[in-house]
């Protein structure tokens, strides 16, 4: 096992993982405050002065002047404005995810392609070049 994990970190996997992890967990900083800070406000606004933040349901049946007063008090509740705070963040990443994937998707064919045209080319007898001029054209 110990082996196995050696040539993992040797093939830069981990390290490709880690930077993907350390750009993920800014990304999401940087989605949680466009939530809370930007989108969410002008929302709560339109409906009725809503603060998304405060906004929750005591299970109790008792009344509370916000949520740190629920929690200090131990009371169950519902956070109802922090789940719609991160269901719009989840949304959010998930499209952005989606956009990355599919441009890497996009890129992916053009090189299958490219790879393609220099196999079909090395069992013709075009020269070498113009297969990889092709090749070349396709990546464009």
């Amino acid at each position: 096992m110990l082996k196995e994990f050696q040539t993992f970190i040797a093939r830069g996997n981990a390290i490709e993982m880690a930077v993907g992890i350390v750009v993920g967990a800014a990304f999401s900083k940087i989605v949680n405050s466009l939530v809370s800070d930007i989108i969410m406000p002008p929302m709560g606004l339109l409906l009725g002065k809503i603060d998304f933040k405060s906004w929750f349901i005591a299970l109790n049946g008792q009344s509370y002047a916000n949520l740190e007063a629920a929690k200090a008090a131990n009371a169950p509740t519902l956070n109802v404005g922090i789940f719609l705070n991160t269901a719009v963040e989840f949304f959010i990443i998930a499209f952005c995810i989606f956009i990355v994937v599919k441009a890497f998707n996009k890129f992916a064919a053009k090189a299958q392609a490219a790879t393609q045209s220099l196999l079909a080319a090395s069992k013709t007898d075009k020269p070498a070049e113009k297969a990889a001029d092709k090749a070349a054209d396709k990546l464009k």
